[in-house]
């Protein structure tokens, strides 16, 4: 029985996938022609859907909002009680519907053009009444869906989303989308953090480090470490150019092989040519440099572009900041 299940959700995964690489020669014309319609109005895009066509509506609002394109959500049923409010001549008008004959957007379809929005359809059914009604046709048509009896939107559903993502990704290189312009939109979160936040922000200054020297011994690198307890000490020359660190780790292993602290030097125990990170480096690059290894790091050396050491960064202050 439970292989049978697990059958069931590799068909429903592999079925969408496969509904969405037959669908991608179709529509990435459609997506582009798209574009352009939407560059050439500078008001908001206007997207409506009823039911399960509504709530990828939602998202794909959601999406282009987040990439800097206006848009809003129009309930068809409520349009007509007074939302066609938010409409201003030209607006570009997305209609979702799998049957491409939905009758509330039906009922909307002579009310659009009477406000000359040009209007984009993402259509399961390329023969409906939509289909002749919208300017470009968009066919989001599956050949089946993928639940066990064939019936509940899975295939179509995640196939109009994708279209919605195409659309977003084409209308960022359209207009050169850079990660700071995401950035200044997601103020907020772990997201805006990394794409927002470099080292310097959060670092911990060399003034609050533990700092060592080749011949200290390691009774004092402890008492320094103890002094500020950063989670390492930065082992440096007369000019703060960075030769080793020690970390808690590199203590504990030394004192559990009964090392003599008060006659071993820190050159014997310290690890040489460290992982760094420049002050100026994005949060993002540091948790790449951090976590994405099979040994996560969980302090780096900071370097200054004038290559002097100039403080510590910690895997716990980058966490800490995620939670303010």
């Amino acid at each position: 029985m439970t292989n049978d299940l697990k059958l069931v959700s590799r068909n429903v995964l592999i079925g969408e996938a496969e509904q969405m690489i037959s669908a991608a020669d179709r529509i990435s014309d459609k997506v582009v022609e798209a574009c352009k319609i939407i560059d050439e109005h500078p008001g908001k895009i206007v997207i409506s859907g009823m039911g399960k066509s509504g709530l990828i509506a939602q998202k794909i609002v959601s999406t282009l909002c987040s990439i800097g394109n206006k848009a809003v959500f129009l309930h068809p049923a409520e349009a007509v009680h007074g939302d066609l409010g938010i409409y201003a001549p030209g607006d570009p008008t997305i209609l979702i519907s799998k049957s491409g004959a939905t009758d509330e957007i039906l009922r909307l379809i002579p009310i659009l053009k009477d406000f000359n929005s040009p209007l984009i359809g993402i259509l399961g059914n390329m023969n409906s009444v939509l289909s002749n009604e919208v300017d470009l046709a968009i066919d989001a048509t599956v050949s089946s869906e993928v639940d066990p009896l064939g019936i509940v939107p899975t295939a179509s559903t995640t196939l109009t989303l994708a279209i919605g993502d195409a659309l977003a990704a084409v209308l960022m290189s359209h207009k050169n989308f850079k990660r700071e312009d995401f950035a200044k939109l997601h103020p907020a979160g772990d997201l805006g953090m990394r794409l927002k936040l470099t080292v310097k922000d959060i670092m911990q200054p060399i003034e609050k480090v533990a700092i060592v020297s080749l011949e200290t011994n390691l009774r004092n690198v402890v008492i320094k470490m103890t002094e500020n307890p950063q989670g390492a000490a930065l082992v440096l020359d007369e000019k703060n150019s960075l030769l080793g660190i020690v970390t808690e780790g590199d203590l504990r292993r030394s004192l559990a092989q009964n090392v003599d602290i008060d006659n071993s030097k820190v050159e014997e125990v310290m690890s040489r040519e460290p992982i760094t990170i420049n002050i100026n480096s994005l949060m993002s690059e540091v948790l790449t440099l951090m976590e994405n290894r099979e040994s996560q790091i969980s302090v780096l050396p900071v370097i200054a572009d004038d290559m002097r050491c100039v403080g510590l960064i910690r895997i716990h202050d980058i966490y800490q900041t995620r939670l303010l």
